[in-house]
């Protein structure tokens, strides 16, 4: 969020000697960030940067407070003026307003009636708020504007006599209906969006966010109602990014303004316009606080303060610039108590929100930029770090020809892989598409390959979260899954096998095996020591897909590597044929093979054809050179076991 400020606005409510530069200097340093400053006339106008967690910043009172507050860190002089308003004499009539549902609808209201005359603002008034970014457009409107600029709190002016009602209803809007904003636009509302109607049923203003334009303020308004509302910040959150409405107000609003200063705006409204509009009171103070809010105390040691910034910071910095800020600071037993005011509740709520509060006021320029000394740390270990071995399994991927996608998390009702009694459906999902938290990244990938039907040719990847059920109503246990889709003309489910064996082998895993699947499709379940932490499947007759627990292969994952030294003596290589039995496997039949005899090293399949398969084997010695000799009664042993055991025929 950015404010622009003139100077002299600011100067107001903070009496103190220090130049431009001063101040500018002073607030970037532990404040706000003065991101420019524009010489207009006899006046300096800031341009400053204001976080989201701060909309106490958001007005000259606001900045007036940090800048007394931190200018003695500088050696310069800073003390707040706080304007002193007083409620006057109350009338005993007023219009009656009335909240359906005031302990969850609003935090507080406040209003009173007073006859204005409209004209041309005070020169004083149109500069500073134009300098601001606001456009004069006549006294009383103007009025809102700068008590908004000056006290940090929107505020809201109707013309009484264009209200036509003797009381005014604040409630939730229906879904369905519609208002017409002040700058002429037809918004449908969502409905539970905050509103004031008149006795006719009409809405008249859109709480928080922008007035109606059915009592906007006119040159021939002789009566008004001020008006200040404090309400719900996430309704006027919503509201406000459902209908695109991005007022000022709305934005001040969401972030959660003080309902304490409500009364304070108001009263600086009344005197405004009693000055420059000749106004005058004409109804009792309407003030409805049904949510009061409430200080908070946080306790904190001076030792832990100083133990988390690194430094020990004056004392002073707690027992007097804290309370400039408005904190309650009490010292006993050798912890200080210290009361959050409430225009910061939202934004302090534990003992490290104060040591930031104290760190920043006392300067982070002022902490050496040292690293700490670390002690009792445990070495670093590749083994420990799961993400390394993410970011090995998408480098391998990747080399390998694969493209990483990344996919939302959310599918749809029909692209969810389950019951959806077991679904974690979002309540504010942004559309049917990303409702449900996927339990399978194959979905989602699914929908990319869809996407792109021209491609003859897709290899793709991701390696994210899925949401797996749990008992009750616990949050879903969050599961790593890497998944993988292989799309052409002519897919080879043993390439797509391949891929996961050297995968396993980038990672160091050697205990693997593949099942013919259980779950009845075509394909093979993936197993790590016995335990099925996948699959790979053929999905049509151009696509395969394989989706695997990437938290099971992280576990057994490691980098440790065996040296072979290259053998001295060569192998003797001779191919079999065998006519085999269909239930025969692949991995049972080449672990047979390799029993038979420690000269065997190897054992690859060269080529299949109808029930025919032909197996390449390895006979090698490290401590001399084979012979035929040694190798025939090998061969014929082999030959006679693998007939006896898997009804092997040798073709």
């Amino acid at each position: 969020m950015n404010i622009k400020l003139s100077e002299n606005w600011i100067r107001d409510f903070v009496k103190t000697d220090a130049s431009t530069k001063d101040i500018t200097e002073a607030l970037s340093l532990t404040s706000v960030s003065v991101e420019r400053i524009e010489k207009i006339e006899n006046d300096s106008i800031y341009d400053i940067e204001v976080t989201q967690n701060r909309p106490d910043l958001m007005s000259a009172i606001g900045i007036a407070r940090e800048i007394a507050t931190v200018l003695p860190r500088f050696g310069k002089k800073g003390d707040f003026k706080e304007h002193v308003l007083k409620k006057t004499l109350q009338p005993t009539k007023g219009l009656a307003i009335k909240i359906v549902n005031n302990s969850t609808l609003v935090g507080r209201i406040c209003a009173v009636e007073l006859e204005v005359t409209v004209g041309a603002s005070p020169a004083k008034i149109t500069h500073r708020l134009e300098t601001s970014g606001i456009r004069s457009l006549n006294n009383v409107i103007d009025v809102t504007n700068y008590v908004m600029r000056e006290t940090g709190h929107p505020t809201h002016v109707f013309d009484l006599d264009r209200l036509e009602t003797q009381s005014m209803t604040i409630r939730e809007a229906k879904k369905g209906e519609t208002v017409k904003t002040l700058d002429g636009k037809t918004h449908t509302l969502l409905g539970g969006d905050i509103v004031a109607e008149n006795d006719k049923g009409e809405i008249i203003d859109l709480l928080g966010v922008m007035g109606t334009a059915n009592s906007v303020v006119q040159n021939s308004t002789k009566r008004i109602l001020f008006f200040i509302d404090n309400n719900d910040p996430h309704k006027i959150r919503k509201t406000s990014m459902s209908l695109g409405i991005r007022s000022e107000a709305a934005v001040l609003n969401e972030k959660g303004v003080d309902p304490e200063l409500a009364m304070t705006a108001l009263l600086r409204g009344i005197s405004l316009f009693e000055e420059i509009a000749d106004g005058r009171q004409i109804s009792k103070i309407f003030d409805e606080y049904p949510k009061k809010v409430k200080s908070t105390t946080i306790n904190i040691s001076k030792d832990k303060i100083d133990s988390v910034i690194g430094v020990v910071v004056p004392e002073e910095i707690i027992t007097q610039s804290l309370p400039k800020l408005g904190f309650g600071v009490k010292k006993a037993n050798g912890q200080y108590s210290i009361v959050v005011p409430t225009n910061r509740i939202n934004d302090i709520s534990i003992p490290e929100d104060i040591v930031e509060e104290v760190a920043r006021i006392y300067g982070y320029h002022n902490i050496p930029n040292e690293f700490a000394v670390m002690t009792n740390l445990a070495p670093y270990s590749f083994t420990s770090d799961r993400f390394d071995w993410e970011q090995l399994a998408k480098t391998y991927l990747k080399n390998t020809g694969f493209t990483e996608f990344y996919t939302y998390s959310m599918v749809s009702e029909n692209q969810y892989e389950g019951p959806l009694e077991h679904a974690y459906q979002l309540q504010n999902a942004l559309n049917s598409e990303h409702i449900i938290m996927r339990k399978s990244i194959i979905p989602s990938l699914l929908e990319v390959i869809k996407e792109n039907p021209t491609r003859e040719k897709i290899e793709i990847f991701e390696l994210a979260n899925t949401y797996q059920s749990t008992p009750g109503n616990a949050l879903p246990h969050e599961k790593l899954h890497l998944a993988g889709i292989i799309k052409s003309k002519k897919p080879d489910f043993l390439k797509t096998k391949g891929v996961i064996e050297n995968l396993f082998a980038t990672l160091g895993i050697i205990h693997y095996s593949f099942k013919i699947i259980s779950s009845g499709g075509e394909g093979a379940d993936v197993l790590l020591d016995e335990t099925r932490i996948g699959s790979i499947e053929i999905y049509d007759d151009s696509i395969h897909i394989f989706e695997l627990e990437f938290d099971s292969i992280a576990q057994l994952s490691n980098n440790r590597k065996n040296y072979n030294p290259i053998p001295l003596y060569p192998p003797i290589i001779e191919d079999i044929r065998l006519s085999l039995d269909e239930g025969t496997t692949f991995k049972e039949l080449v672990k047979y093979i390799q029993d038979q005899s420690n000269l065997i090293q190897k054992v690859t399949l060269l080529d299949i054809f109808e029930d025919k398969k032909t197996f390449r084997i390895y006979y090698q010695d490290k401590t001399r050179n084979l012979t035929n000799e040694d190798v025939a009664p090998i061969r014929e042993k082999l030959i006679k076991s693998l007939e006896k055991k898997f009804n092997a025929k040798l073709s």
